[in-house]
C-alpha cells in the first residue's frame, strides 16, 4: 500500500485537485445541514421576549429576529417579532437601534401561542373560569392548571373525531347499519360535551402599552414565561416543540404545527416506488445484458433509458396523470366503483398513481446501476458455473446475480434520493396542500392507495411560497428541509448497510 499523500511521477497535480474537491463537498454539505439546523432547529427554542421602549411611541415587547445595516447609512436595524395580529395588525416591527431608549426583560411577560390570530406577548392580568377570578400571581398557576385540563380534553375530542366517527360515518355511507347509526350519535354527544367542557374559561391579558384582551381559553393551545425559565427548563420545552413538530399535523395554512402526515406520505411513497420499480428495473437489466442479443436493436434501446434519465420530471406527472389517474383509474372506477360515480375513488391523485409515476422516474436509474453491475461480473465466473454443469438459468440466478446485488442496491439508492426529492410530479398525481388522515388506519384493507397524502417536498413549498406570513414561515421551511434531508439519509443507510452486507457475503467484482 502507497504512503497516505504520496503520489507516483507523472501523477501531477490530479490527486490533489481531487482531494480538494472532495473536501470542498464535504464543506458544502456540512454548511448546508448546519443552516438547516440552525435555522430550523432553533424555531423551537423559548427565545427571550424584550420590552421595547422607543424614544418616540408606544413600548411594545418583541422578541429579536435579526439586525441589518439600512442600505446607503451605518445605521442599524433590529427586526422584532411582536406578535398581537388581532391588536396590531402585524407581527413585525423594525426599529433603528439608535431609536431605542431601554430594552429590558421581564420575567413576567407571557407568550401565548393561539389557534387564531397566532402568538401574544404581554401580560397575563387574570383568568376567569366559572365564574371564579384568579388575579395577579395566582392567575399563572391557574392558567397551567387549566392548559393541563384542556390539552386532556383536546386529546379525548380528537381521538374519537379520529378514531370513532370518520369511521362510522364511511360504514353509513356504505349502507345502512343501525347500530353504527347509534353508535355514532353516542359519539357525537361525546364530543360536545368535551366542547362545552372546554368553552368558558377567560383571560385577561394587556399589552405592554396598556390595551386590553379579553381572550377565550379554549382557543389557546399553549403559554410559557421565557424570561422566568431556567436553562433546564428551555431545552425541555425545546425537546417538546420539536416532538410536536415530528408528531402532530400541520394548522393555520401550514405554517404552525407539525409534519406527521407529510413525514408518513413521504416515507410510504418512497417504500412503495421501491417494492414497484426494484423488480422491474433489475429484471429489464438482466435482459438487456444476458438475455437479448447484442446488436443495433438492442444498442437503441440502451440510448432510449438512458435519454428517459434526463427527461423532465414534469413530463412524468403529465404522463401520470393521463395514464395513471384518467386511463387506469378512470377504468376502475368505471368497472368496480360506479355507484361512487361521479365522485371519483380511484380516477383521482393517489398515493398509488404517484408512487408509480415515481417508479417510472426512477426506472432508468435502477436499470442502467443492474446493467453496469452484471458488466463487471469477470466472464470466468460464468464460464466456472457452466463448466462445472450448471445451467444457465442456474449460473445467473446463483452466480451471477448475487454477485450483483450491491449494484442494484446502489441503482436503488440513487432511486430514492431521486423521488423522495421530486415535486413537480406528485403535485399532478395525488399528493395535497393538506391531508391529516395518514393513508393507513384500522379498516380494511387497512392500507388506502387511493387516498391523497402530503409531502415533505411539497410542504416545502406550499409553506414557503403560499402563506399568508413568508417570514413567520421560514423556520418551519428551514426544519422541514432539514427532516427530508434526514429521511432521505435514513433510507440510504438502510440500503447501503444491506449493500454492504451483501457485498461481504457475495463478494464483488472489481472494477476493470
Amino acid at each position: 500500500m502507497r504512503p497516505f499523500l504520496t503520489r507516483r511521477r507523472g501523477e501531477g497535480p490530479w490527486p490533489w485537485l481531487a482531494a480538494g474537491s472532495v473536501a470542498l463537498s464535504l464543506s458544502m454539505l456540512a454548511g448546508l445541514l448546519l443552516l438547516l439546523a440552525v435555522g430550523g432547529l432553533g424555531h423551537f427554542w423559548p427565545a427571550e421576549v424584550s420590552e421595547v421602549t422607543p424614544r418616540e411611541g408606544a413600548p411594545f415587547a418583541g422578541i429579536p429576529v435579526r439586525e441589518e445595516r439600512v442600505v446607503g447609512s451605518e445605521r442599524r436595524e433590529r427586526l422584532y417579532f411582536t406578535g398581537n395580529l388581532d391588536l396590531d395588525g402585524e407581527r413585525w416591527r423594525w426599529i433603528p437601534l439608535d431609536a431605542i431608549a431601554a430594552l429590558e426583560a421581564p420575567p413576567e411577560l407571557v407568550v401565548l401561542e393561539r389557534r387564531r390570530w397566532g402568538d401574544f406577548l404581554g401580560h397575563l392580568v387574570a383568568l376567569e373560569d366559572g365564574g371564579r377570578r384568579h388575579a395577579g400571581a395566582a392567575a399563572w398557576p391557574a392558567l397551567e392548571e387549566r392548559l393541563a385540563t384542556l390539552e386532556t380534553l383536546r386529546d379525548e375530542r380528537d381521538h374519537l373525531r379520529d378514531a370513532v366517527v370518520a369511521p362510522l360515518v364511511r360504514r353509513l355511507e356504505q349502507g345502512g347499519d343501525p347500530a353504527a347509526a347509534a353508535e355514532l350519535a353516542r359519539a357525537n354527544a361525546r364530543i360536545r360535551e368535551l366542547q362545552t367542557a372546554m368553552q368558558g374559561a377567560t383571560l385577561v391579558l394587556e399589552s405592554v402599552d396598556g390595551r386590553r384582551l379579553e381572550q377565550p381559553l379554549a382557543e389557546v393551545l399553549r403559554a410559557w414565561r421565557p424570561n422566568a425559565m431556567s436553562p433546564p427548563q428551555k431545552l425541555a420545552a425545546w425537546g417538546r416543540g420539536v416532538w410536536r413538530f415530528l408528531s402532530e399535523g400541520p394548522r393555520a395554512a401550514n405554517s404552525a404545527g407539525g409534519v406527521w402526515p407529510a413525514i408518513f406520505g413521504t416515507v410510504m411513497m418512497v417504500l412503495l416506488m421501491s417494492v414497484v420499480v426494484t423488480p422491474f428495473g433489475v429484471l429489464a437489466g438482466i435482459y438487456l445484458n444476458e438475455v437479448a442479443r447484442q446488436g443495433p436493436f438492442t444498442r437503441l434501446v440502451r440510448i432510449g433509458v438512458r435519454n428517459l434519465a434526463g427527461v423532465p420530471s414534469i413530463v412524468y406527472g403529465v404522463f401520470g396523470l393521463g395514464v395513471f389517474v384518467h386511463g387506469i383509474g378512470g377504468s376502475l372506477d368505471a368497472w368496480f366503483f360506479a355507484e361512487s360515480l361521479p365522485s371519483p375513488t380511484f380516477g383521482t391523485g393517489g398515493l398509488l398513481w404517484a408512487s408509480l409515476t415515481l417508479a417510472l422516474l426512477t426506472l432508468p436509474v435502477v436499470i442502467v446501476a443492474t446493467e453496469e453491475g452484471l458488466a463487471r461480473v469477470p466472464e470466468h465466473q460464468r464460464e466456472g458455473a457452466l463448466a462445472l454443469g450448471a445451467t444457465r438459468m442456474e449460473m445467473l440466478t446463483r452466480v451471477v446475480l448475487p454477485m450483483t446485488v450491491p449494484a442494484m442496491l446502489t441503482g436503488l439508492i440513487l432511486a430514492v434520493a431521486r423521488a423522495a426529492g421530486e415535486v413537480a410530479p406528485l403535485m399532478l398525481v395525488g399528493v395535497a396542500k393538506l391531508a391529516p388522515q395518514v393513508p393507513v388506519d384500522g379498516e380494511f384493507p387497512f392500507l388506502h392507495l387511493e387516498r391523497k397524502f402530503m409531502h415533505l417536498g411539497y410542504h416545502i413549498y406550499d409553506t414557503a411560497f403560499h402563506g399568508d406570513d413568508v417570514q413567520a414561515a421560514m423556520p418551519l421551511v428551514y426544519a422541514t428541509a432539514l427532516l427530508l434531508v434526514l429521511v432521505i439519509l435514513v433510507l440510504n443507510l438502510t440500503a447501503i448497510f444491506l449493500r454492504h452486507h451483501l457485498r461481504a457475503r457475495h463478494g464483488v467484482a472489481s472494477r476493470a
